[in-house]
């Protein structure tokens, strides 16, 4: 299988690397592995409302806003945990007997961030949730193609995952960090699109595959770099083909 995208904008957030020219400046590793609480600030929303937000609501948020897409334009959100965050605090106020707030209770489903961004952007057209474990933003590019395949009109997609509670970690076999990508995306054609700033190819083809494994760190400072990149990363092989 193989998936051939044109990127007409993105975004990119973590807590070390906020804008775009912030991540010129990354270099493998990944800058800390420490756990922090800083969040976007959204300074566009109101606080009365952000202030409700989790963090991953946040992150995603950001990123979708700062792809300045039309209001019209279909979304895609995908992610490993959702708002387990949030989840486990109200099950945490359950064993103590504390009566759980409504409003938290209303933002613990997965597809908050797909619902406050139809809110808070007064975007109208239709909006997919995706969770698929590992493979979550690998499927929720597979639900961007077939999209696409059927509507050629731009689709957004988001991904972001917010680290899980320490509860969790003997569940997890990878490093995870706050992070956050939008990506603008149309289907990629023979002909080279005007309005595009990369081309991203998927494919689950590696098994002659020698090239390296990168991460989706490495994979942003790339687009933000305007260099091509290709490497393995969660059982595909990406290509990012840059206007260099």
């Amino acid at each position: 299988m193989q998936l051939a995208f044109d990127i007409l904008s993105w975004s990119a957030w973590t807590p070390d690397f906020q804008t775009k020219e912030s991540w010129l400046t990354w270099q493998q590793p990944n800058h800390t592995t420490e756990q922090t609480t800083v969040a976007p600030k959204l300074a566009q929303i109101p606080a009365m409302q952000r202030r409700r937000f989790s963090r991953l609501t946040k992150m995603m948020l950001s990123v979708a806003l700062d792809c300045q897409v039309s209001t019209n334009t279909r979304s895609i959100f995908a992610s490993r945990h959702g708002e387990l965050n949030r989840t486990i605090g109200l099950l945490e106020d359950i064993v103590i007997k504390q009566p759980l707030s409504p409003m938290a209770f209303s933002q613990s489903v997965h597809n908050t961030g797909s619902g406050i961004f139809g809110i808070t952007a007064k975007n109208k057209a239709s909006s997919t949730s995706i969770a698929a474990g590992t493979q979550s933003m690998p499927q929720g590019l597979i639900e961007a193609y077939a999209q696409l395949d059927a509507v050629p009109s731009p689709v957004l997609f988001i991904y972001s995952d917010d680290p899980i509670p320490p509860v969790y970690n003997q569940y997890i076999n990878e490093v995870e960090l706050p992070i956050a990508l939008g990506m603008q995306l149309v289907k990629a054609t023979t002909n080279a699109n005007p309005n595009s700033v990369a081309r991203l190819i998927i494919s689950t083809d590696t098994s002659n595959d020698q090239s390296p494994d990168i991460c989706l760190s490495q994979f942003i400072h790339h687009l933000a770099s305007n260099q091509s990149l290709q490497g393995n990363m969660r059982q595909w092989h990406w290509m990012l083909t840059t206007n260099e």
